[in-house]
């Protein structure tokens, strides 16, 4: 697939135009907050967010190096992402306005795709070059950086973590089959249970619902890379963007009723924004420079 992922290294991060996507729980809220994405602006990228109509487009961040990954915490008030701007591609974390940047992994390898458990205090994350790993496996790790632990081993890359809203399990792809597929995990790393199975690549990201009931994630199979979107254990499994412009890249909207996602319907790569059953495809903020893969904050009282 166009999209596949590439070793995390500075320069392939620097030029692969589909990398640095996110993988977040999109966790509840009654109303919908900021979403947040990476923009490549004068050669560099950074993250922004904007509301979800477009408006208010905000820079978070302004350090010289390629800042991507962004995913909302439970309250909407921290933002974990991933930055090489360390040499090397860590996990760090933010407050929502952009505030308080704090580097969370000191791995010296290709650390990305964070998301925050639902009580903010853990952070899952894909990695490459761990202690010599070849392969991408996943990991948590405390908000400060201690007590890491390694929930996938074996064979194949295990990227793209997404906690479940209730904390409870985690949705992953992995390629250990021969074919990247959408699996999901107890929160410890025990039961992996392989969700999709046909013969397509299943790319970035998986994304579930604000509910937990439903899993959104990108299909290659229609040709192209389409947003699907199945019950949580792997049942009824349908194309909601039907569209035949490249797309991938699934966030849920707090109160489970849109789907932000990327899309080259424009001739660009851009933020687009749909009804959860397809309907009212349009771009966020449009545009001609490149995006990459949004999160959506809740909106909390």
């Amino acid at each position: 697939m166009r999209y596949k992922r590439l070793l995390l290294t500075a320069a392939a991060l620097a030029t692969a135009a589909a990398l640095a996507a996110t993988a977040s729980a999109t966790y509840p809220s009654r109303h919908n907050g900021r979403i947040a994405f990476a923009m490549r602006v004068d050669g560099n990228v950074d993250i922004y967010s904007a509301q979800p109509n477009g408006t208010g487009l905000r820079r978070l961040t302004r350090d010289p190096s390629f800042d991507a990954c962004p995913a909302s915490s439970a309250t909407g008030t921290e933002i974990a992402f991933c930055s090489n701007r360390s040499g090397a591609f860590e996990i760090w974390r933010m407050n929502a306005d952009g505030s308080s940047q704090y580097q969370v992994t000191h791995l010296n390898a290709s650390a990305s795709f964070p998301d925050f458990s639902r009580d903010g205090k853990r952070i899952v994350f894909d990695a490459n070059g761990v202690n010599g790993d070849t392969n991408a496996d996943i990991y948590v790790v405390n908000r400060d950086g201690s007590d890491l632990r390694q929930l996938t081993t074996g064979a194949g890359n295990n990227d793209y973590p997404a906690w479940s809203p209730d904390g409870s399990k985690i949705a992953f792809t992995s390629d250990r089959t021969g074919v990247e597929q959408v699996y999901t995990m107890n929160a410890d790393g025990s039961d992996q249970t392989q969700l999709t199975f046909d013969l397509s690549t299943h790319d970035q990201v998986p994304d579930w619902s604000p509910d937990g009931s439903k899993i959104a994630y990108e299909d290659d199979g229609y040709g192209n890379g389409d947003i699907m979107v199945m019950n949580a254990d792997g049942s009824d499994q349908h194309d909601v963007s039907n569209n035949p412009a490249v797309e991938f890249g699934a966030a849920w909207s707090p109160n489970g009723k849109q789907i932000s996602y990327l899309s080259l319907a424009s001739g660009t790569r851009l933020v687009y924004v749909m009804n959860a059953n397809g309907t009212d495809q349009h771009p966020l903020t449009g545009g001609n420079n490149t995006q990459f893969v949004p999160a959506w904050q809740p909106l909390l009282p």
